[in-house]
């Protein structure tokens, strides 16, 4: 990043202070633009390395407007504003500035904040061409492993989730023909697991005849240019694809990247990407692969053309073996958990600041163990201190000590929270708590990474990652002037959300028998289960309490039960509304209407997978013959599930 820094401040004297401010610090001012046209006019002549950015302008454009350019052209910017609303902000956050100031700022808080973005900028870039520097080495060692052609193309798929995510992975040459042997896909079943889908197991998986797939797969159109579908987009383009409608339905996708690959010989290879969340992928992904392809090229062509290598003798589930990475007892497979587990993965080895965010009850405090375990910082200590439990009067000296006799009742020299976790991590849980007055001493101390206990005279320097945590919408709290808008950012550099738990059921029965079996060795019973009306019952539940609420409902039931399973579990009543719903009208269902119910949306939840590790047979406990017996019994069918 060159000194070049560029002011965009429709206001003269603020823009002029920030002019002496800068060039005090020895930085080359470029210009002053009060609207974003001349602001445009003096990127393009002077390319400054950085852009000190306010939102609200003269004229029909706003600060954002030229956010989202210089965010095109890689040039570092910051914010300024003395105040935003919850809206205003939603759309900055899309931006991804390097920093926000608050008016009015000391001098020193400008440095510090152009300083920290110089970092990251230079930070950023250098970790994307070393992440992908790493990935291309990766490649081109699976391109000369010794190991079937499947195998090389799923170690591929592992290598790229790092830098692209999927749910589901499909990859094959264009020949309708000659599927069989020549195309497969891989469906992501747990953080490093993968299960092997090859024509005849996406047949049983669909209910679809192999026959009808392959006229399917004829039908569908494929393109010869990359392109990525989210949203609504997604919907739009798979009605237009028989196989990417198939595929959508029967695995709950919601958006899609294509990316074709031409080797020598003419033939298309496809690689498809889909993801279960909406917003996935963007132009950033498809100049990736495109960096990526020479390598990509090479492992596809080393499949032989008259090759055709049957699936039918491998099993359904052809896993690859998870890797060491531990997530602190975290449990489930839910897509939206997965995704956590990424992000975490992804932030863990660096001292990036964390804002963990979600519902009470989620397991946030547990996600900030977990990135700490997971770091470099690992044998160093990790602070914990929720700021809703103390009066505001003692959060100061909880976070930065004491001298004493500071104040009346400091009969002690205190060590304050961050002090002990100088070399560790600090983990500020309810950061929405804290007062406005001490979120200012706490930007400060992010900052400058020093503190001054209350009463002292000497500041003391601290090395110390960050990891926040809350329940409430922040932004929504900033545009209400109860949290700074500085702070803001500067905690939510590395956001990571938690899905509450009735967003993720499909964990609920496995997050069960976690919490039974930890009951029952403190309690000495042998408890081994649930009973389908209880499973029924929990399934239906809305779960306001989350994982807390559950574990808790689990304890009860575990001390309560006299048999091997939990018959009977108090949920709150009032809460159980969606398994008598259809009482409203007066319109009682039998028992087997409620069982039919009960199994198809168990199979949504498995995306139609009867047997195997997480299949509707090992959450239904049943035997997967005497579920395919039951749902031709009841009259369900593939369809049904979809």
């Amino acid at each position: 990043m060159n000194n070049k820094v560029l002011i965009v401040e429709d206001q003269f004297i603020e823009a002029n202070d920030l002019q002496l401010m800068l060039r005090k610090a020895g930085y080359e001012v470029c210009g002053i633009a009060r609207s974003v046209d001349i602001a445009r006019e003096i990127i393009k002549k002077e390319k400054p390395g950085l852009v000190l950015l306010d939102i609200f302008l003269k004229g029909k454009l706003t600060g954002i407007d030229l956010a989202r350019d210089l965010k095109k052209d890689n040039t570092a910017f910051i914010y300024l504003s003395a105040n935003s609303n919850e809206d205003i902000l939603a759309a900055a956050k899309t931006t991804e500035p390097y920093g926000f100031i608050v008016k009015p700022f000391r001098e020193k808080d400008l440095l510090v904040t152009l300083e920290i973005a110089r970092y990251r900028h230079e930070h950023s870039r250098e970790s994307r061409y070393r992440r992908e520097a790493e990935v291309i080495q990766q490649l081109e060692k699976t391109v000369t492993g010794n190991i079937d052609w499947i195998e090389k193309l799923l170690q591929a798929g592992k290598i790229i989730q790092q830098e692209i995510p999927f749910d589901y992975l499909a990859l094959g040459f264009d020949d309708a023909g000659e599927m069989e042997g020549r195309a497969t896909s891989f469906l992501r079943i747990g953080f490093n697991e993968y299960q092997t889908i090859g024509i005849k197991e996406l047949s049983v998986i669909s209910g679809v005849t192999t026959d009808e797939l392959m006229k399917i797969c004829a039908a569908s159109i494929t393109g010869t240019i990359p392109v990525f579908f989210n949203n609504e987009e997604f919907d739009k383009v798979t009605q237009k694809s028989p196989l990417r409608k198939l595929t959508q339905e029967v695995f709950q996708m919601k958006s899609l990247l294509s990316y074709p690959l031409l080797p020598e010989n003419g033939e298309t290879f496809n690689i498809s990407f889909y993801s279960r969340r909406p917003d996935t992928y963007t132009t950033e992904h498809i100049a990736l692969l495109y960096r990526l392809q020479q390598s990509l090229v090479k492992i596809c062509k080393q499949k032989p053309h008259n090759e055709n290598v049957s699936t039918k003798n491998k099993p359904l589930a052809d896993n690859t073996k998870p890797d060491d990475t531990s997530f602190g007892g975290m449990i489930g497979n839910s897509h939206l958990l997965l995704n956590v587990f990424d992000l975490i993965a992804q932030v863990a080895p660096f001292d990036t600041a964390v804002l963990v965010l979600g519902e009470s009850g989620t397991g946030k405090e547990k996600i900030a163990e977990c990135i700490h375990h997971l770091s470099p910082r690992k044998r160093k200590p990790l602070v914990k201190l929720n700021c809703a439990t103390l009066p505001a009067t003692l959060i100061e000296s909880e976070l930065f000590g004491h001298e004493k006799g500071s104040f009346t009742g400091a009969t002690d020299k205190r060590t304050g929270k961050f002090e002990q976790a100088n070399g560790g991590t600090i983990f500020l849980d309810e950061i929405g708590e804290m007062p406005v007055d001490l979120q200012v001493k706490l930007l400060r101390v992010l900052q400058e990474k020093e503190i001054e206990p209350i009463g002292s005279r000497t500041s003391v320097k601290i090395d110390v990652r960050v990891i926040a945590a809350t329940n409430r919408n922040l932004e929504k709290e900033v545009g209400e002037g109860r949290f700074r808008l500085d702070l803001y950012y500067r905690l939510n550099v590395f956001p990571i959300l938690l899905p509450p738990l009735r967003e993720r059921l499909e964990d609920l029965y496995t997050l069960a028998l976690h919490f039974i079996n930890i009951y029952n060795r403190k309690a000495g019973k042998n408890v081994t289960g649930l009973s389908d009306k209880v499973l029924n019952s929990m399934m239906a539940y809305h779960w306001p309490g989350n994982i807390r609420e559950l574990e808790n409902l689990i304890e009860r039931g575990v001390l309560l039960s006299k048999n091997a399973i939990i018959e009977d579990i108090l949920l709150p009543t009032f809460q159980v509304t969606t398994i008598f719903q259809h009482a409203r009208d007066g319109n009682m269902k039998t028992i087997e209407e409620n069982e039919r119910d009960y199994i198809i949306k168990v199979l949504k939840k498995c995306n139609g997978k009867i047997w195997g590790t997480g299949g509707a047979a090992e959450i239904l406990k049943v035997p997967p013959s005497t579920l395919k017996s039951k749902m031709k019994k009841l009259g369900i069918q593939k369809m049904d599930s979809e």
